[in-house]
């Protein structure tokens, strides 16, 4: 029995048309001809009977078939070879070619390259306003590192809630333009109005009297909550440039990029954006060490922080303005891509649901493990470094200028680890790469904490290298962060965005959820939670250093324990899936059963190819 299929092509035209002859179609030109029959057909010919024929050789004695695709493939292009010659054309006009330059299209380069500027200035200017932060709430007067917890836990987290909320409401009644004007507009304003209006009042504003007050009542364990409301402004100014990381950053600029993109342009362009993340790092912290140094210019009893801090605002406000010019030229000259009008179901999780879906699946308990335990370990680590920086660099410019030589470190570091971080991924696997960041947090951090807690032997040993053991503390842990971040940066996220990919659509969608639910705040939370319960009950950050290096050790111990479980199910769930896809492609080699009028019909240009190396018939 002969089987009968009937062709599926996008145009249908009977072998004999009505009226004309066969010589009456305009046959493909041989670019076409060449183009649609060749490519990724070796060897092929046809019988005369109309069956498809593949030619056997020694050094690839390989079987391959027609598919109705490849048949109507080339059926198509005669219709249009014919539709071009009706129209007194060549059969090649048909396909039209846009300008490009390098190999990229005109009108992809006019999305990427203002993309890729906006998101410079506004990383750029995020370094400017990270490092701003930590000198004004830990060297301000009354104030210390201790601050940091408590502000990231009762204003920071509260803020930023308010702040989602209100911007879903904005979302709702304004455009995506006005929206984003409306957003990014009150930050510029803000940042400009605190470096000339006030910083300069901030004795004046400041309520000193009454936060000495409450600290005599309280006692000295309480002046990191005091603190907040002693410097209030300056606390301020924290919130907003944690802020703009991730509502200008993740929000504006990542929507902006998604809605005028597509799916091929991000995947060949987005990561070059994570270079220039990093080299926008470093050109900033060049900056921010540049105007710390101001101070040494200047004559006595000028405020220098005063003046460099104007200086780095008066370029905020410079960045934001060009930011909001390049998001006005891109929706006025470049046309943006049509999107389908269907919209995505995403799953909604409540927190106790989230928390059962954790419970319930071991590969999402150890992919949260590695979220929770990166967050509290970091933090506990930073707030410590932060507070022997400021007992080593108790000067703002001092500060500044550190934090400055600091961003540029972590910003060269991060950059050399992107490079490398495909060479682990291909050399080492999977497993590897997740264990670096852990292992390197583990070993700076014992470094660290030994120094602060045995800073007596180690005393010598740093005297020889020209170190204070103070000194040496700050350096290492600048190195722990540093090469900590940089590892989160380029292995890290990497390694937990790769362990979705074999899980199962509903595991992936609903693992992701609940990670985002519970587990990023829970990580950034953590860490603050745990030292504002050793400052209140130890008295000091000092006093709870033994403590938290006991915890952190404990946690990174957790993390590598989750790590090598999660490694070996990823592992198991990778072969399976490559098992499947091998299974669906030996499938697909099988040989269709067609007519011979089917195929006489649709493989007509496909016979004329010429035949080598004696085929053998299938």
């Amino acid at each position: 029995m002969e089987g009968l299929i009937q062709p599926r092509g996008i145009l249908s035209l009977p072998t004999k048309p009505i009226g004309a002859t066969r010589s009456s179609l305009l046959p493909p030109s041989p670019a076409l001809k060449q183009r649609f029959f060749t490519r990724n057909l070796p060897s092929l010919s046809i019988s005369s009977n109309g069956l498809p024929k593949v030619q056997s050789f020694q050094r690839n004695p390989l079987r391959i078939s027609i598919s109705h695709k490849e048949r109507n493939r080339g059926f198509i292009c005669k219709a249009e070879a014919s539709a071009a010659a009706a129209a007194g054309g060549d059969g090649d006009s048909a396909l039209t070619t846009t300008p490009n330059i390098f190999g990229v299209e005109v009108t992809t380069l006019k999305k990427i390259i203002p993309l890729g500027l906006m998101f410079f200035c506004i990383l750029f200017n995020y370094t400017i306003l990270r490092d701003t932060k930590d000198v004004l709430v830990v060297t301000a007067k009354g104030s210390s590192a201790e601050i940091i917890p408590f502000l990231k836990t009762w204003v920071n987290l509260p803020m930023a809630i308010g702040f989602m909320l209100l911007y879903t409401k904005l979302s709702n009644v304004l455009s995506k333009k006005a929206l984003f004007y409306t957003v990014i507009i009150p930050f510029i304003a803000y940042f400009g109005a605190f470096g000339f209006v006030m910083y300069p009042l901030s004795n004046m504003i400041h309520p000193e009297a009454l936060a000495d007050k409450l600290l005599a009542t309280l006692g000295p364990r309480f002046m990191g909550p005091l603190a907040i409301l002693r410097i209030w402004s300056f606390c301020l100014f924290y919130v907003m440039a944690e802020l703009w990381g991730s509502v200008v950053v993740s929000v504006l600029f990542w929507g902006f990029a998604n809605q005028i993109t597509t799916v091929d342009e991000a995947k060949k362009f987005y990561p070059l954006f994570g270079l220039g993340a990093n080299v926008a790092l470093i050109f900033s912290g060049r900056t921010v060490k540049y105007f710390s140094n101001m101070r040494k210019n200047l004559g006595p009893g000028v405020d220098g922080w005063a003046v460099s801090l104007k200086a780095m605002m008066s370029i905020v406000v410079g960045m934001g303005l060009a930011i909001c010019f390049l998001y006005w030229w891109v929706n006025r000259y470049v046309p943006l891509p049509t999107r389908s009008k269907k919209k995505k179901v995403k799953p909604q999780m409540g927190m106790m649901e989230s928390l059962k879906f954790l419970v319930s699946s071991p590969y999402i308990r150890d992919l949260a493990t590695l979220v929770v335990a990166y967050g509290i370990s970091i933090n506990l680590v930073e707030v410590t470094w932060k507070s022997k920086l400021k007992a080593q660099f108790p000067s703002p410019n001092e500060y500044s200028a550190f934090m400055g030589d600091f961003s540029t470190c972590t910003g060269i570091a991060t950059f050399t680890m992107m490079l490398l971080s495909q060479y682990v991924f291909n050399k080492y696997g999977w497993g590897v790469a997740a264990k670096i960041t852990p292992t390197v947090l583990l070993l700076t951090g014992v470094a660290f904490f030994s120094l602060i807690l045995f800073g007596g032997p180690f005393a010598p040993l740093v005297a020889k290298l020209g170190m204070t053991p103070l000194l040496a503390a700050v350096y290492v842990g600048a190195l722990q962060n540093i090469f900590s971040k940089s590892a989160k940066y380029s292995l890290f996220d990497p390694c937990k965005e790769m362990a979705y990919i074999p899980l199962d659509e509903d595991t992936k969608v609903k693992g992701k959820a609940a990670i985002d639910v519970v587990c990023n705040p829970l990580g950034k939370s953590g860490g603050a939670l745990i030292q504002q319960f050793m400052i209140l009950t130890f008295g000091s950050l000092a006093s709870s250093t033994p403590y938290l290096g006991v915890i952190l050790l404990g946690i990174v111990t957790a993390w590598l324990a989750a790590a090598k479980s999660l490694e070996g199910q990823f592992n198991t769930l990778m072969s399976e899936e490559e098992l499947e896809k091998e299974m669906e492609r030996a499938a697909s080699l099988k040989i269709p059963v067609v007519s011979s009028e089917e195929a006489a019909a649709s493989g007509e240009s496909a016979s004329q190819l010429p035949e080598t190396s004696s085929p053998t018939s299938i």
